[in-house]
């Protein structure tokens, strides 16, 4: 199984392919970062890619994996990603 990339091996990249420098790109990454965490909750798009949404998930009931014990498992807020159409077909047309 491959692994992905690390955050140092996506700059490197990106610094290759524009004329910005690590330093540079690295300081976008961490503000679209701190941005998308701000904006979450009213859904931050990511163009090309899809969209972070705050998700409300319903209380249900589970199991304790190691008794098998029934457990209620409690309501809650929870981040997701929406991935664009852009970015499924792009992805399914590598495969």
């Amino acid at each position: 199984m491959a692994k992905g990339m690390t955050k140092s091996q996506i700059i490197d990249l990106l610094a290759e392919k524009t004329e910005l420098s690590k330093k540079q790109i690295a300081q976008v990454l961490d503000e679209l970062a701190t941005l998308a965490y701000g904006e979450a909750k009213n859904g931050f798009p990511v163009p090309g890619f899809g969209k972070l949404v705050v998700v409300d998930r319903a209380a249900r009931m589970g199991r304790n994996p190691k008794t098998g014990e029934p457990i209620q498992i409690p309501a809650k807020r929870a981040l997701k990603f929406r991935l664009s159409k852009e970015a499924k077909d792009a992805v399914a047309a590598q495969m």
